[in-house]
């Protein structure tokens, strides 16, 4: 099967991915508004105790963050479908037609990246609304967009891998306890310099510290660095792009191989 019927294929599975949500749309809507409760709990009720290394406002500081933080989120929801559609046999449906194993998954992707998209342009509006500015030019506004929505489709990967592999009633709640920790060790709420060494460190190493920070150079908001070196003051951009780029290489075959093996 050639490559442009596996992408005729996903798009379909997007099509009716997005025609399901537009019926109920109540799981992007809740989503939404769980994020902007996050910004403005983070944003009012902690913020005023905060004062970031680099001087500057914490609200312009953590915007960015939470925007990388929401695309961490997509794991959860990505893996609950691809499960859910594992046990109601619709999986089956998909693999018994003649398309590429491949199409189903990345049609999911398509259809979550497009609901990703939608929620960042709400969340970007919502943080306009209670101050947030973004000082860069529309290229590097539009580029910094980009790399949310990049690591967001490494995320979805990550999540349907886990979906096709992981399918006992408790695997989401556990994925729902690890992606918390692993979403708040990083520098989204906070600057990695105000924590213990060991533990900036492995913030650093976090994909959604790397996006963060990239992305608040972007948008010309505070750092939080103050005359720091190392991988996310000098290079957050690369990382940025690089981090995403591994998690895909890995889990986009992962995934492929778990869709093939399903009925094994």
């Amino acid at each position: 099967m050639n490559a442009l019927s596996a992408v005729r294929a996903s798009w379909l599975v997007t099509e009716r991915d997005l025609r399901h949500w537009r019926r109920e749309p109540w799981t992007p809507v809740f989503g939404v508004l769980f994020s902007i409760m996050l910004m403005l709990v983070f944003g009012y009720l902690f913020g005023g105790a905060v004062a970031l290394p680099g001087g500057g406002d914490y609200l312009a500081y953590l915007m960015p963050g939470m925007l990388a933080m929401t695309m961490m989120f997509g794991v959860e929801a990505t893996m609950s479908a691809m499960t859910n559609d594992s046990r109601k046999g619709i999986t089956d449906r998909f693999r018994s037609l003649p398309i590429s194993g491949v199409a189903v998954p990345l049609g999911r992707a398509g259809a979550d990246l497009a609901n990703s998209a939608l929620e960042l342009a709400v969340l970007m509006v919502g943080g306009l609304l209670i101050g947030w500015r973004a000082g860069g030019t529309i290229g590097e506004t539009l580029l910094a967009v980009g790399l949310l929505l990049w690591l967001r489709l490494a995320v979805l990967w990550l999540g349907i891998f886990l979906g096709l592999t992981l399918r006992g009633e408790g695997a989401t709640m556990a994925v729902q306890v690890l992606v918390w920790p692993i979403a708040f060790l990083s520098g989204v709420i906070v600057p990695s310099a105000t924590m213990p060494a060991w533990l900036g460190a492995l913030a650093d190493l976090n994909p959604v510290s790397a996006t963060a920070a990239a992305c608040r150079e972007l948008f010309g908001n505070p750092t939080g660095i103050s005359g720091a070196d190392g991988l996310l003051a000098d290079h957050a951009l690369l990382a940025a792009v690089v981090w995403p780029a591994v998690l895909l290489a890995v889990f986009v075959p992962l995934a492929a191989r778990a869709y093939r093996r399903l009925g094994d």
